[in-house]
């Protein structure tokens, strides 16, 4: 199966930009998947499992954010804020035309994916954070900014999969196929020939001031009320057990026992999601659970009883 790749004006504080996003899967398919990616990647990570789960017969998109991807670039790195991301998927959403969706977010994506499950009236059924949760480390966000403020550059695509391979291992064992797939659409050429990692540099101007503190979340978390599946990779420096253990008790979510955890063995920050172990995982959370107006309705009789 092949993506059809499309895109969405959305409006911004610099006009409209472009979004781009593939979607897989049938228009009038029941169920909506949106897969977001990690702060430095794009849509196309989750080709895989945008796949297996068209081919179990959902309607699959993955858009890239502003500044990434096909996506057009903002024309100022203070415009690469999470009001600007919410924006950008709202209005994908919109164009959808669906009333619910199911979300999987890797990293950066699981924290959009956060911000929108927590608003109300949000569209997001159910949640699958991919190594992200209520408390980010300061150590992994620190090695994220070092890497995002260098200027990579590659004379071909052997020499960018090559860096992916070493840069991304924590993403875990993967196929020859897929390592290349993962390189072919991480780069693009540039006027000097040169490949270069397929985004904005400015998106690294949010890692620009050092963090010393680990990023707490909790106050975002505690509005959280769909189900949440929580994948954690076994040797992550982002995303703690024992934050993970914390969100299974805390918020409606947690209290209700609709948050769910595995951790992937041999995988860091963040499992790539290619492996089909990982993807009967998430495929089985996103069938089994309930949409959210059925917990809306059961919360309704409880209240009345």
């Amino acid at each position: 199966m092949k993506p059809r790749l499309r895109d969405v004006p959305v409006l911004g504080r610099d006009g409209f930009r472009r979004l781009a996003y593939a979607e897989w899967g049938s228009p009038s398919a029941e169920q909506t998947v949106v897969c977001v990616h990690g702060v430095s990647r794009n849509g196309r990570d989750f080709d895989v499992l945008a796949d297996d789960l068209a081919e179990h017969g959902a309607r699959v998109i993955c858009p890239d954010l502003p500044g990434r991807g096909r996506s057009d670039w903002l024309s100022s790195p203070t415009h690469y804020t999470d009001r600007a991301y919410l924006r950008a998927i709202a209005t994908l959403i919109a164009r959808l035309d669906v009333e619910k969706v199911d979300w999987i977010g890797t990293s950066l994506g699981g924290h959009v994916g956060m911000l929108m499950a927590a608003e109300a009236g949000s569209p997001i059924r159910s949640l699958v954070l991919n190594d992200f949760g209520a408390r980010v480390s300061a150590a992994s966000l620190r090695r994220i900014g070092a890497y995002l403020r260098k200027h990579w550059s590659f004379g071909s695509i052997d020499e960018a999969e090559t860096h992916l391979r070493e840069i991304l291992a924590p993403f875990g064992s993967l196929t020859d196929a897929q390592w290349r797939h993962l390189a072919e659409n991480s780069v693009t050429a540039e006027g000097d020939a040169r490949l270069r990692f397929h985004h904005d540099p400015a998106i690294a101007m949010r890692f620009a001031m050092p963090v010393i503190f680990d990023i707490v979340l909790w106050q975002l978390w505690d509005a959280v009320e769909c189900p949440v599946l929580v994948l954690r990779g076994a040797e992550s420096d982002l995303l703690s057990a024992e934050t993970v253990e914390e969100m299974k008790r805390r918020g409606p979510g947690g209290q209700a026992g609709r948050v769910r955890s595995v951790e992937i063995p041999g995988c860091g920050h963040a499992p790539a999601l290619m492996d089909a172990g990982q993807i009967a995982i998430v495929r089985e959370f996103l069938s089994s659970a309930p949409p959210a107006r059925r917990l809306g309705r059961a919360v309704s009789r409880m209240n009345a009883a």
